[in-house]
């Protein structure tokens, strides 16, 4: 079982829960459905694990993770489960997601059946297909707009069927967080992945942009997600959780590299999870 787990990917997985917490905040003062916050919440972790498991499979079926790999446990590339077991359950992980968007569509909107299909897909070609879009360097584009906008303002529309307009820079924060969690994974893994030909951001961009990129989605989501002071002045508390975000662009502009960065990795999913808690906590107290 703890295979699995650490297979999984669990640093990963702010990238789920924030964007359903923050939705869940920004409907707090016209009615919250708990029934549907927790099922958001299932099929958000559920696509996450998804993807990690696919992304371990695709990565392990193309010999891209070798013995010089640094970070999480790769199941298929370790040798630890087999290439059938990881995609069982990838599937397993996948039916999970469709079953609890299924509840979530027939209560809400037949439309959510949709969302979902291309969520499932998305969550399938980032690394998966004959030519995985995660390999081209768009995977920051992937989670910022499945992560970021699709999670965060679906999880606001699925409890009274409509979205505030604060909903909008609250999603744009959160999947910039997103994309800095992705980016700074990218980062330590640029020198693999070149030398295997998988093209992520991090490689197209070399090591010194790829680093100020990681600056500008991690700073970039604390000021956005400021913007939503404008109506829900509360909402300012984000700001704080610059004080947890300073040392990891300090490390990363400073050149931490190899295994620094997965302690930065880990440092940059509880700045994500700090930044959307107070975001959230600021979103309800002005409600």
């Amino acid at each position: 079982m703890r295979r699995w787990i650490l297979g999984a990917r669990p640093r990963t997985l702010p990238a789920a829960i924030v964007p359903v917490l923050v939705g869940t905040a920004v409907v707090a003062g016209s009615g919250i459905v708990w029934w549907r916050a927790v099922a958001a919440l299932i099929v958000a972790l559920a696509l996450q694990v998804a993807t990690n498991y696919s992304n371990d499979l695709s990565d392990g079926v193309h010999g891209i993770d070798g013995e010089q790999r640094v970070g999480p446990i790769r199941l298929v590339g370790s040798g630890l489960a087999s290439a059938d077991e990881v995609r069982l359950a990838m599937l397993a992980a996948f039916a999970v997601a469709g079953v609890a968007g299924l509840t979530l569509a027939t209560a809400v909107t037949p439309w959510l059946l949709v969302v979902g299909a291309v969520s499932i897909m998305a969550g399938w070609f980032y690394t998966g297909g004959s030519r995985p879009y995660g390999y081209l360097g768009l995977g920051e584009a992937f989670v910022f707009i499945f992560f970021g906008l699709v999670a965060t303002v679906g999880s606001a529309y699925v409890h009274q069927g409509e979205v505030p307009n604060v909903a909008w820079p609250a999603a744009v924060a959160v999947g910039l967080l997103s994309c800095a969690l992705l980016a700074i994974n990218n980062l330590r893994d640029r020198e693999g992945d070149a030398a295997s030909g998988k093209r992520t951001l991090a490689v197209r961009l070399g090591d010194r942009r790829a680093r100020i990129l990681y600056v500008f989605f991690l700073d970039g989501a604390l000021v956005v997600g400021s913007l939503c002071a404008l109506s829900r002045p509360w909402a300012a508390l984000v700001l704080v959780a610059g004080l947890l975000a300073g040392p990891a662009v300090q490390r990363v502009l400073g050149g931490a590299d190899g295994s620094e960065l997965i302690e930065v990795l880990g440092l940059t999913g509880r700045v994500q999870m700090l930044a959307g808690a107070l975001l959230a906590v600021g979103l309800v107290l002005s409600s």
